[in-house]
């Protein structure tokens, strides 16, 4: 595994790290003893960050995560929670008192007296408009119930706007070979300003495993049957916001890319991974086995560059209008 410095918290974390929305909800069927498993399998291949938020299962993310900490007590894990969608996206709920109360409910469901890292999830635009909202977490920095804070986000300028924050450690991102986008000016700035960089969505839902065809049968608690038309919250979130049979269509043109000794998966965690300003790819696991199989993408060969190079001039032809100018 090899480890990158999380931008300015200052910390050392996983290339590759765990995903935690799947074993809170919204992905299907949900089993805590195999999500244990799962943690624990992650963490033995050398994982070591964490990433959840407080309305993953309501809670029940967070829940399952303090219990795998308390398995593994006397190891040091960097956990990365969010908060801010517990309640309408309205303005006026995001005061210095529903922080705290947000803040102190985390505390209490990773059983935690210090947060490693808090993040604005996904919140209206006008947020990184509004110095107020970065004063009240640089206090709450202060007051000792978090280390650190960053963002969240849908945009690639909500990113740009939101590292002009000086407090603002890091932004999460979907970032995948569907996503380009930030690519383009964002990992550099971020970079440039030493903050970190999560890739959120690394593997499009699932779709850059090219385990799924037009037949795969979804849950009717999971968002990939649910949120296809953004039915339940932004639409970027599900298949990285790529029409699914356009997806499709990429993966079946990608499969003759993918080295030998190396899964579709681990090719796109890898691709990931090159991207200078990029620290870490976070991807979710339900089962030891995905989540040894994610850990494992931090060891292969680096992609070829006449691959870097194709992969992306599929991206131009067919994702890049879809997708590019949305988000």
């Amino acid at each position: 595994m090899e480890y990158r410095r999380l931008g300015k918290t200052g910390r050392d974390v996983s290339a590759i790290g765990f995903g935690a929305w799947a074993i809170g909800a919204d992905w299907g069927e949900v089993d805590d003893a195999q999500s244990l498993r799962a943690l624990h399998a992650a963490a033995e291949a050398g994982v070591t960050l964490i990433d959840t938020a407080d309305v993953y299962g309501d809670g029940h993310s967070e829940k399952v995560i303090a219990q795998f900490l308390a398995e593994r007590s006397g190891e040091r894990f960097f956990v990365a929670t969010k908060m801010g969608r517990r309640a309408p996206l309205d303005m006026a709920l995001y005061t210095p008192q529903t922080f705290r109360s947000w803040i102190d409910r985390s505390r209490d469901n990773l059983r935690m007296d210090r947060l490693d890292l808090v993040q604005l999830h996904c919140l209206p635009t006008s947020i990184y408009y509004s110095p107020e909202i970065f004063a009240s977490l640089d206090d709450l920095v202060a007051a000792g119930a978090i280390a650190n804070y960053g963002v969240s986000v849908e945009r690639v300028e909500e990113a740009l706007k939101a590292i002009e924050f000086p407090g603002v450690a890091t932004v999460q991102i979907i970032y995948n070979m569907l996503r380009q986008r930030p690519a383009d000016h964002f990992l550099a700035e971020a970079k440039r300003r030493d903050v970190g960089v999560l890739a959120r969505v690394p593997l499009a839902s699932g779709l850059l495993t090219g385990k799924m065809t037009r037949e795969t049968h979804f849950d009717t608690t999971d968002h990939r049957l649910y949120n296809r038309h953004g039915e339940a919250f932004d639409v970027g979130e599900t298949f990285a916001g790529v029409d699914y049979d356009a997806g499709l269509a990429f993966v079946e043109e990608l499969r003759a890319l993918v080295p030998g000794g190396a899964s579709m998966s681990q090719m796109a965690l890898r691709w990931i991974l090159m991207s200078e300003g990029v620290t870490a790819a976070i991807p979710g696991a339900k089962s030891p086995e995905q989540a040894r199989s994610n850990a494992a993408a931090a060891d292969i060969a680096a992609v070829e560059p006449q691959t870097l190079d194709r992969i992306r001039a599929m991206y131009e032809e067919s994702i890049k209008p879809l997708v590019h100018q949305r988000w």
